[in-house]
């Protein structure tokens, strides 16, 4: 619940501080820039962002509610065995990516946004980490997932009527990603290598005199359940098979440049 606790915390924090910047720009400016730069039929731009990956777990509980389950009474694990697991903590990552917008009407665009974004999620498991491929384990509780990913997200973009040189809008639609991380069939914990999103967000546009620069804050819930293949023998199988779903979400707060 701690944990759940500080990652709704530190979300909220970020998109408060976005739309208090944002007002501040919204005083500040009275001439009006780039008057006709919503009028264009198509325009591009490209983003940096930073973004914090999250899983949303479902454990089994007790293990053997999985069918698949490996007992390995040396390690004193059975089909009794309550093996939890959750993301410990928010590693910031980093996300790259290119505009290009498409004017639908006056206050609609349809917008492909496609990027990499580099992130990476911790588990916290209740029992020791026994992983055949660290060979000096410093912490012994977590599991570090590390992802690439490549972004396609088409996105509809509605914004609000402009306030001299300012324009809130909100967006939303699907996004596929696909993760080309190196997945080794050693993994504890293997994860699928592409899936899709449903994205939500909100952000503000500021025209300047030569470009309009946005700040933007959004959600990425993954729609499926995205825990791969079991891992190979070498490896202690029920790390992962103590793990019933695993949905992928993503909260990334994005600078566009167009």
């Amino acid at each position: 619940m701690e944990l759940k606790y500080k990652r709704v915390k530190f979300i909220y924090s970020t998109i408060l501080l976005i739309f208090l910047v944002s007002s501040i720009f919204a005083q500040e400016q009275k001439v009006k820039f780039m008057t006709t730069f919503d009028d264009k039929l198509l325009h591009f731009g490209f983003i940096l962002g930073i973004n914090a990956l999250d899983f949303r777990v479902i454990n089994y509980n007790p293990i053997g509610e999985n069918t698949n389950f490996t007992a390995y009474p040396s390690d004193g694990i059975s089909a009794e065995s309550y093996i939890r697991s959750d993301v410990a903590e928010i590693v910031p990552g980093f996300t790259v990516g290119i505009v290009s917008s498409l004017r639908l009407t006056r206050d609609l665009n349809l917008r492909f946004l496609p990027g990499m974004s580099f992130g990476e999620r911790k588990l916290l498991y209740n029992i020791p980490i026994e992983d055949i491929n660290v060979y000096v384990q410093t912490d012994y509780y977590t599991y570090s997932v590390k992802s690439t990913f490549l972004d396609f997200p088409l996105l509809i973009k509605y914004k609000a009527r402009r306030i001299n040189n300012d324009r809130p809008y909100v967006i939303f639609g699907p996004a596929y990603r696909q993760d080309i991380s190196r997945t080794a069939e050693e993994d504890l914990v293997k994860l699928k290598s592409g899936g899709f999103y449903a994205e939500v967000g909100a952000g503000w546009d500021h025209y300047f005199p030569f470009f309009r620069f946005s700040v933007e804050a959004k959600f990425s819930f993954g729609l499926k359940n995205q825990l791969g293949d079991t891992p190979a023998a070498t490896q202690r199988q029920y790390y992962a098979q103590s793990i019933k779903h695993l949905r992928s979400n993503i909260f990334t707060v994005s600078f566009l440049f167009e």
